[in-house]
């Protein structure tokens, strides 16, 4: 069932994630420093122009002759000057500033890529890659203005409304309190809907996030729309996902409309207010023309810096859902990391693999006590021995668990129960990643990257000459037909390699794993989507990376493992079978049965 963020959902705190969000100030620290001495010297540009007006205004009342062509010319080079400085201030602050942003972005965005490299393997079965893609990058976007702008524009509203009310203040006291009583009255209207507000950005993201994975599910999978002529199911697929996005749109902008309605009230209020009382003050001589005219100038300053704080919410809140949903995956437990006493595995591996009473079931959240909640068990107390060297396939039913059987050796889950050793040793004392250096793995689907040939090879041993990779090639059987290609190694494989046949691609694959030469090697269906005639190339090259190598197969071909050294039978209840492909079939078991169904 389609699950998404409510509007009812408790967001984090905006104190804490502030928190979580400093240390990547922290080191910007001194742009940021000069950021708001700039920020101060354009409040003080702006801030000088009501006095100036008030002087002039009040010396051409009181005394005309004041007001000479000199003294005007010395004011007019004066605010020359000042808007010199403005200029150079607001300059380094649209340039230095928004770099800055652009920075912190980039440090978390570097430390969220790092930390999806960490999470488990479990993590992206149950998380969609559109929502992983959305934080990644949406949501950064949002954090960069935030940077930048969010110490910005609030140390500018606070020095321009100390000074306003510092001067408002001597010019009236009845008026300007009554004006800055105003203030906070507004700002409590208008929380109520600075939260709906961060609720509904949030929500946003999740949507956005679930048409991202709709989008890229959708195109991936453009040849099976197409072969099953159902681009009008996938369009309303996509309509239904577009129109929920829309709802929380309009959630947003209706809290937006109320948020900014209450902004302007009170505004408008503000206005009225200076206005009558300011006019009466005039009236009744309270107040000078060039102090009223000041004041009116004042109150624009004032109530402009109130207005860009208040509309600063917006972005303010859509920053703060950035972060939280940042935090968020920063703070995803890794189910799957190096225990304090591991160790790197010796060079000099061997390969020899035991399973001993192992136990295995995903885990399906957690209870309300914070516990991981065990779900159906896959694997059952197995125990099981192979040699270094070995060759045994994994041979039984659809949903025996011959594949989680595999992914629990690179530790792409954790054993429930028992323990997995290789070469005498439990693999949950081995540092995990000298483990995987240690092991190939083949999978029936394979993935190339969106790079050239030689760059796919290379990925098995990142660093390796040219010549290393071609060597690899050639022992994958993959040479001849790479040199065909139009640019040879250099040639650009498409997105998945899609422009290389089934065939191709798996060769390309062995020969990435020939590349890294681990002693340990995993193949998981390598065969089982291909013809025969690129079975029967991509079987040769698997007998020849086999050689010399603990190599575990699964297979439902079973005519592809009659050679294993030892065939094993997983059944839903454990191992009901091993031995060679003839001892099974003299046995006239479960493996006997199902070779008999293939013939």
């Amino acid at each position: 069932m389609y699950n998404c963020l409510t509007m009812e959902q408790k967001a984090m705190s905006t104190k804490y994630l502030l928190k979580r969000f400093y240390p990547y100030f922290k080191p910007y620290w001194h742009i940021l420093v000069l950021d708001l001495f700039c920020a101060s010297l354009t409040s003080v540009c702006d801030l000088v122009l009501p006095v100036i007006v008030r002087y002039i205004t009040n010396t051409v009342t009181a005394s005309p002759a004041d007001l000479t062509v000199e003294l005007v010319v010395r004011i007019t080079l004066l605010y020359i000057v000042l808007r010199v400085i403005d200029v150079a201030a607001n300059y380094y602050m649209q340039n230095r500033g928004h770099i800055m942003g652009a920075q912190i972005e980039k440090d978390m965005r570097k430390d969220l890529f790092a930390k999806f490299q960490e999470l488990s393997y479990g993590y992206y079965t149950s998380n969609k890659t559109g929502q992983l893609i959305s934080r990644i990058t949406t949501d950064l976007f949002d954090i960069t203005e935030f940077a930048h702008h969010c110490p910005e524009e609030y140390f500018i509203a606070a020095v321009k409304i100390v000074v306003a009310f510092t001067v408002l203040i001597q010019v009236n006291v009845p008026l300007t309190l009554l004006l800055f009583a105003l203030i906070p009255l507004m700002l409590v209207c208008a929380m109520k809907f600075r939260v709906r507000m961060r609720n509904a950005f949030k929500w946003q993201r999740s949507e956005l996030g679930e048409i991202n994975s709709h989008v890229e599910d959708s195109l991936l999978g453009i040849r099976v729309s197409k072969s099953f002529a159902n681009e009008d199911v996938e369009e309303k697929r996509f309509e239904e996902g577009n129109e929920r996005f829309l709802t929380t749109k309009k959630v947003g902008y209706r809290n937006m409309a109320g948020f900014r309605g209450v902004t302007r009230l009170f505004d408008g209020l503000m206005y009225i207010s200076i206005v009558f009382f300011g006019s009466l003050a005039l009236i009744r001589g309270l107040i000078t023309a060039g102090d009223f005219i000041a004041y009116l100038m004042y109150v624009a300053v004032l109530l402009e810096s109130v207005r860009r704080v208040v509309e600063f919410t917006e972005q303010f809140q859509r920053g703060m859902t950035g972060i939280e949903r940042f935090v968020e995956v920063m703070d995803t437990e890794i189910e799957i990391e190096d225990s304090p006493e591991a160790v790197d595995m010796p060079q000099d591996v061997h390969g020899d693999i035991e399973f001993r009473d192992v136990s295995f079931s995903y885990e399906t959240g957690k209870d309300s006590a914070g516990n991981m909640k065990a779900g159906t068990q896959v694997l059952s107390h197995i125990n099981i021995r192979i040699a270094s060297g070995e060759n045994v396939a994994v041979v039984g039913p659809s949903g025996a668990g011959k594949t989680t059987f595999c992914n629990l050796i690179p530790r792409f889950y954790d054993v429930s129960g028992g323990a997995i050793l290789v070469d005498g040793r439990d693999i949950r004392g081995y540092k995990i990643h000298s483990l995987r250096t240690k092991i190939g793995m083949m999978q029936q689907e394979v993935y190339l990257f969106s790079d050239t040939v030689a760059g796919n090879i290379e990925y098995g041993r990142p660093g390796a000459s040219r010549e290393e990779i071609k060597e690899a090639a050639k022992l994958a059987g993959a040479d001849e037909f790479i040199n065909e290609l139009p640019d040879g190694y250099d040639t650009y494989v498409g997105e998945r390699g899609a422009r290389l046949s089934g065939g191709q691609k798996q060769r390309i694959s062995i020969a990435r794993v020939f590349l890294k030469n681990p002693p340990i090697l995993i193949l998981d269906e390598a065969t089982s989507s291909l013809d025969n005639e690129s079975e029967r190339y991509v079987q040769e090259s698997l007998a020849e990376l086999a050689k010399g190598r603990t190599t575990i197969t699964i297979a439902h071909r079973l005519s592809t493992v009659k050679n294993a050294d030892r065939i094993v039978v997983l059944t839903e209840d454990g191992i009901a079978e091993e031995g060679s492909h003839d001892d099974l079939l003299k046995k006239g078991g479960i493996y006997a049965d199902m070779y008999n169904l293939t013939i």
